[in-house]
């Protein structure tokens, strides 16, 4: 129950009592028009002074009656709140009310001097005459039938707006997700979910089949309705490609499905027969078993495949050449031996049209890619160089000495897709992709319909590495099915031999436990703790203390926590709230959003990629300024500074520690890891090599020994996808 000095015994009584609570809007604090989430002022029912309301709705106005389920919480930075898990608000009843509410700038063209005409004119009626009979408004000074009109039209859409609600409170979506529903579906959501409630669980991001289960119990949909099948079918098939994979084995497929549904799988397998049938989804076999795919996933592995052939097939843009002339150019130009395997590498580049390149870490990767451009240079071809991140790309053009982009950026990506396509394809007669383990079926697809016939393809990458986080694995079946030349990159160079982080890498990845015993002047340290406190406690102090002064680095820019997961105690959510605290409390000038507060200073992450201001998921950068008057915030990225307004930071995370997952394709001076047997359920012989191998100079994991056992031992699940037997076909 909820203390506070500043509120009176009666309000003490009410606070500890209600869990529903009736008010007016007396100020809209905060409101997000893409996710609903609002804080609101309401002059509620029982209680002398205003209250916080914190909860979700597609809009919400001053003046507007609200109606809350909830329950009433302390926030520690802005004191008791009532925090709504359903929140639906109405029209105003009173003449005050009604002309706080339309002088809230709810209805373009309508301020507060308008509104009180309006009030003054028609009293009560003002909201029928609007509706009904917008044209009288010209009898109001300044309004004229234009705008007459105009504000009849912006009351119909918010009426539209608050009936759709009211439709969807009415069938259990409540909070963010009614939001979204109404940002997916606008005008005609209630038409789509009375049809077809089910298309919530697959179009809208966070809605569960089995709550669009609930909405089409409400609705009346019988469980053995045939659209309730198909969808059950669906759902389980989506939920796999977002752990990875491009399709299902039929029998898993039905199984899951069954249970999901509560339905025999027999009962279901003529419900999967005819989707596949009409096309909705695709049956293929792989390697002799039954598989079922989304229908635009099969076709673009599909596609995959064959512009691959068709690439290879193709004449060299560079025509004959003599390999060892190449070798003996590159090496005097870069003043490096080769190793055997890059000579192979070079050479297998003059001869073939696609070509992969794989290795660990210290194998030269780089070196080659190097070699290439200056190849290119020579002979007066242009080259195109990407990675899937912004950090993998900036580090690739450092290295080279040469311009580099990021997947989208050289794709000249939009909010509609891709502006480089087969119709306007990339102008390079070499193509050359690093870190390639990260693409996902649908960014490699694009980079092929936008390579041109003429142009020869480089993927590099450590295949050993995580897979994309989208569907597919992409380096991994291009490899295995022979299809086109690959050369694995084998020589540590001697430099290299000598970093205890490609050492220890490089034994994580064969399986193998580091030697964790304590080594002077090392670039790699295990430092043991018994329990989440104890590795919190100590990756503070490295943090703060023995990092800094031994290695000369910024705890904030240079040190990265990389986390298994995002939940628990060790998790991304919890040390970011505890890390930020430590480095950079907020203060003054700081904006929240979402129960997280922004400061200059705060180490930040994009989320999503947003097209229009060219910054993308997983680029990190450092908040600058914040201006609370105009509600914005300004990060520093490596090349440019981005500004934020309240509702957009939605788009940004705190980054003092993030996924390793979502670190793919960075690189940092220094990683922190922790490893807790209570993260063993997602520790992985991948996650950890790829989270190791994310350092250039300093390693360090916090936790147990048990837990690095495990998670040496425990290999990934292969993903299902049918690319590499397309590609052997």
């Amino acid at each position: 129950m909820p203390k506070s000095s500043a509120l009176a015994a009666s309000d003490q009584e009410a606070l500890s009592l209600a869990e529903h609570l009736v008010g007016s809007i007396e100020r809209v604090t905060f409101h997000n028009d893409e996710t609903g989430f609002c804080v609101l002022r309401v002059k509620a029912r029982g209680h002398r002074k205003p209250v916080a309301v914190v909860g979700h709705a597609p809009s919400v106005a001053i003046g507007e009656v609200v109606e809350a389920n909830g329950e009433w919480l302390h926030d520690r930075n802005h004191g008791v709140q009532f925090r709504a898990n359903q929140l639906a608000t109405s029209t105003p009843t009173t003449s005050e009310d009604l002309q706080r509410f339309l002088g809230s700038g709810l209805l373009k063209g309508v301020g507060p001097a308008v509104a009180q005409r309006l009030i003054a004119s028609f009293g009560s009626r003002i909201l029928e005459v609007i509706e009904k009979k917008p044209h009288e408004l010209t009898r109001v000074h300044g309004i004229g039938m234009a705008k007459a009109l105009s504000i009849g039209e912006a009351w119909a859409e918010h009426r539209a707006l608050k009936d759709i609600a009211a439709f969807l409170n009415a069938n259990g979506i409540g909070g963010f997700l009614l939001t979204r529903v109404y940002r997916a579906y606008g005008v005609g959501a209630i038409d789509i979910v009375q049809v077809n409630p089910y298309r919530l669980a697959l179009d809208i991001p966070g809605f569960e089949f089995p709550l669009a289960d609930q909405v089409a119990m409400r609705l009346e949909i019988e469980p053995t309705a045939e659209v309730r099948l198909q969808a059950g079918l669906t759902s389980v098939l989506t939920e796999a490609v977002r752990e990875g994979h491009s399709g299902l084995p039929a029998e898993d497929l039905l199984r899951q499905a069954g249970a999901l549904l509560d339905i025999p799988e027999a009962r279901l397998k003529p419900v999967l027969d005819a989707q596949c049938a009409a096309g909705q989804l695709v049956s293929d076999d792989i390697d002799g078993r039954r598989c079922v795919f989304l229908k635009s996933l099969y076709g673009a592995e599909l596609y995959i495949a064959q512009r691959l052939k068709e690439i290879a097939a193709g004449m060299h843009p560079w025509g004959r050449l003599d390999s060892a002339q190449v070798i003996a150019d590159a090496e005097a130009a870069t003043g490096v031996s080769y190793s055997p395997s890059q000579r192979e590498a070079l050479a297998a580049a003059c001869r073939a049209k696609v070509l992969v390149v794989t290795g660990g870490p210290g194998v030269g990767k780089t070196t080659l890619i190097k070699s290439l451009t200056h190849l290119c240079t020579r002979h007066e071809l242009t080259i195109a160089l990407c990675a899937p991140t912004g950090r993998a790309a900036k580090r690739l053009a450092e290295s080279t000495g040469f311009p580099a982009k990021t997947v989208h950026r050289l794709l000249e990506a939009s909010e509609g897709g891709f502006r480089r396509n087969a119709k306007a394809p990339l102008d390079c007669h070499l193509l050359v992709v690093d870190e390639a383990s990260m693409l996902d079926i649908r960014l490699m697809a694009a980079l092929l319909r936008a390579l041109p016939d003429e142009a020869s393809l480089l993927l590099v990458g450590d295949v050993d590495q995580l897979p994309s986080i989208g569907p597919g694995q992409i380096l991994a079946d291009i490899i295995a099915s022979g299809a086109v030349p690959v050369v694995h990159l084998k020589e540590v160079f001697r430099q290299e031999r000598e970093s205890r982080i490609i050492t220890v890498a490089h034994a994580i990845n064969r399986g193998l436990v580091p030697d964790l015993e304590h080594q002077a002047d090392s670039d790699f340290y295990f430092v043991e703790a018994d329990t989440p406190a104890d590795a919190m406690t100590k990756m503070t102090i490295l943090m703060r203390d023995r990092i800094p002064k031994r290695f000369g680095l910024d705890p904030v820019r240079d040190i990265q926590v990389l986390c298994p997961m995002n939940r628990g105690r060790l998790g991304t959510h919890m040390l970011n709230g505890e890390l930020q605290q430590l480095f950079n409390p907020p203060g003054l000038e700081s904006l929240h959003r979402a129960g997280w507060v922004y400061g200059p200073g705060d180490k930040v992450m994009q989320v999503r990629n947003d097209y229009e201001r060219d910054v993308y998921n997983g680029e990190v950068g450092i908040v600058r300024e914040v201006s609370r008057d105009h509600g914005e915030l300004t990060v520093a990225f490596d090349d440019r500074l981005v500004v934020y307004t309240l509702k957009e930071l939605d788009e940004l995370a705190l980054a003092y520690a993030v996924t390793i997952h979502k670190a793919q394709g960075s690189e940092y001076p220094a990683v922190i890891i922790p490893v807790a047997l209570q993260q063993v359920s997602m520790l992985r012989r991948k996650l950890l090599y790829t989270g190791v191998t994310r350092a250039s100079r300093l390693v360090v994991l916090v936790g147990s020994r048990a837990a690095l056992s495990q998670a040496v031992a425990h290999e990934e699940e292969p993903r299902l996808s049918r690319l590499r037997n397309w590609l052997q076909a």
